[in-house]
């Protein structure tokens, strides 16, 4: 894992349409009741059979409700063998409840919502994202 990065950042990164993979480590159901835009769903517990979708990626940002869990995810995503030794492999730094820029419900991902976090400082499954 190279760092952290800020929400700020990976907002700057998505609106420059840089070359970025933002991974949402939630259950699926959380991911559906609102998500980063563009961001894909990779549940933690399903990351290391699904590591290599990260295969030749340049930048990848893991997420998660607080920032804790997505350290970890970060952590095991820079230890696979695929992602090469020039990607930087990054956790947002305060999770979703940081996130300040509109989730996009799964089905509607063309408007972002204007939901925003619940302040909790937890990584629990039953966070309202």
């Amino acid at each position: 894992m190279d760092a952290e990065i800020s929400p700020e950042e990976v907002d700057e990164l998505l609106d420059a349409d840089e070359d970025v993979r933002v991974v949402d480590i939630r259950p699926e159901a959380e991911f559906d009741r609102g998500h980063i835009p563009g961001s894909e769903n990779v549940p933690f517990h399903a990351l290391a059979d699904e590591i290599e979708r990260f295969d030749g990626a340049d930048r990848i940002v893991t997420v998660c409700p607080h920032g804790k869990a997505s350290v970890q995810a970060a952590r095991l995503v820079a230890s696979y063998e695929g992602v090469s030794d020039d990607a930087r492999v990054e956790s947002m730094e305060g999770g979703l409840s940081k996130w300040e820029y509109g989730l996009t419900r799964s089905g509607d991902e063309e408007n972002a919502s204007d939901e925003g976090a619940d302040g909790d400082d937890t990584d629990e499954p039953d966070a309202p994202f």
